[in-house]
């Protein structure tokens, strides 16, 4: 599903950008570009990244 629509980035790619060392929002928007533009997706982003750092910390 698209997180963010103005740099076209998945759940799918933050939830590799979390695999390859991304933890903070700050992290996506510089790997990413999320939430660098219009800033909408970053509820959606820091929802994303919390539920992947949650899964990987299992």
């Amino acid at each position: 599903m698209y997180i963010c629509i103005c740099r076209g980035v998945t759940d799918t790619a933050i939830r590799k950008a979390v695999c390859d060392g991304a933890d903070r929002m700050k992290d996506l928007r510089a790997c990413l570009g999320v939430s660098e533009q219009c800033g909408l997706c970053a509820a959606h982003a820091k929802e994303v990244l919390e539920q992947e750092l949650l899964r990987k910390h299992r």
